[in-house]
């Protein structure tokens, strides 16, 4: 685990003030959220094929902020592939390779760890006067 004030300095991605740099961020492997978009490890979801595209070390914005809000932006520390699925709610597969970590960085929220394995990230909808896309 690293501290959010290490992850700022490897990948240059800033998080609000109000927000504890000192704070540890945990690597998960299973279901997580973070604002409008979710991470489901692929033996809960039916995924053909691994991620096949790398990282690039300037990250993939996963989803970009709505307005000129704040995008999430997905960074690789080691082997971590991505293959954008440009569909309604699916975003994309991202496989993390034994020994490395995926972070999803956003400046709101911090940073997320997601350990070895294989994701579908997907946008989350909720239900109000009608079914929309979660908006962060």
């Amino acid at each position: 685990m690293h501290r959010i004030t290490d992850l700022i300095d490897r990948h240059g991605v800033d998080i609000d003030p109000h927000l504890d740099r000192q704070a540890t961020v945990p690597v998960a492997t299973g279901l997580q959220r973070q604002g409008d978009i979710i991470v489901i490890p692929a033996p809960v979801v039916e995924v053909g094929e691994t991620a096949s595209k790398p990282v690039p070390q300037c990250g993939v914005p996963v989803v970009r902020g709505e307005a000129g809000g704040n995008t999430h932006l997905l960074l690789a520390d080691g082997d971590v592939r991505w293959d954008a699925a440009p569909a309604d709610l699916t975003l994309g597969v991202l496989t993390v390779d034994e020994g490395a970590t995926a972070y999803l960085a956003h400046p709101e929220h911090g940073y997320a760890g997601i350990g070895p394995g294989t994701y579908v990230i997907r946008r989350q909808r909720e239900q109000a006067d009608e079914i929309r896309m979660v908006q962060d």
